[in-house]
């Protein structure tokens, strides 16, 4: 899978993709991702990418001209894999969830814009397939939020797991690929030591009954989204014997 980040920060990326599960992917020819400098595409001496905004108001705006010139560069590219679906980040967008996250995997070519500044200039909206958000705040800029995306889908691209089954035995795995039910929240997990400072590991874990434990952790689960997160239940899939106990004193 291709990632291509436009950004006027390129240097943002580098360490943070040659770490951990990022950088063997990336070493394993599995995801690659470009950093691609919005400044490449200014004509002026001073690179300029932002001006102020018509109507007054503080803070800069991004130009349009930069954002287009790069877009039409970077979808167009000769030798790219399959076109490009390209993403702008951006707080008012559509919010990145784990189904999001699915649907990217799905492309063998994304596009992240990063914006600056108070925002890019609207018209480049027109450019790019949708705007993403991944949450109910501001960041100074778009490239935390690409690096969220970036590892989000990377880790679903087939090879990059060691174990493949990970993927699908966590938080909000069961989320629909085309924003369907969303999943529950993951169940407890422990390790060795069985007993640690007095804190003893469920019995049901170490039973080797593979059936109770099946049950135990999505008990569990259940039990963990609705304390924690009980906007999810009305859309989790659950069975009906979990939905009466969510009214249960």
């Amino acid at each position: 899978m291709l990632f291509a980040v436009v950004t006027i920060f390129p240097g943002f990326f580098d360490s943070p993709l040659a770490t951990g599960l990022l950088g063997k992917a990336g070493e394993r020819g599995l995801v690659t991702v470009r950093s691609h400098d919005l400044r490449a595409w200014t004509h002026d001496r001073h690179r300029t990418v932002d001006d102020a905004p018509f109507g007054g108001g503080a803070g800069m705006v991004m130009l349009p001209a930069p954002w287009f010139d790069a877009l039409d560069d970077l979808t167009a590219e000769p030798d790219a894999p399959a076109p490009a679906h390209v993403v702008l980040l951006a707080p008012d967008g559509r919010r990145f969830d784990q189904s999001s996250a699915a649907r990217l995997a799905e492309r063998p070519r994304v596009i992240l814009c990063c914006g600056r500044y108070e925002g890019v200039d609207e018209r480049v909206r027109t450019r790019v397939d949708e705007v993403l958000s991944i949450g109910d705040y501001v960041l100074a800029g778009g490239e935390t939020a690409a690096l969220v995306v970036i590892e989000a889908v990377a880790r679903l691209v087939p090879g990059v797991m060691g174990n493949a089954a990970s993927a699908g035995d966590e938080s909000f795995a069961t989320a629909d690929a085309e924003g369907g039910p969303l999943g529950l929240l993951e169940y407890p997990q422990y390790t060795r030591p069985a007993v640690y400072r007095g804190l003893e590991v469920p019995a049901v874990l170490r039973s080797g009954d593979h059936g109770a434990i099946a049950r135990w952790r999505r008990a569990q689960a259940v039990e963990r989204t609705r304390r924690v997160r009980p906007d999810l239940l009305a859309r989790a899939d659950l069975t009906d014997e979990e939905r009466r106990g969510q009214t249960d004193p």
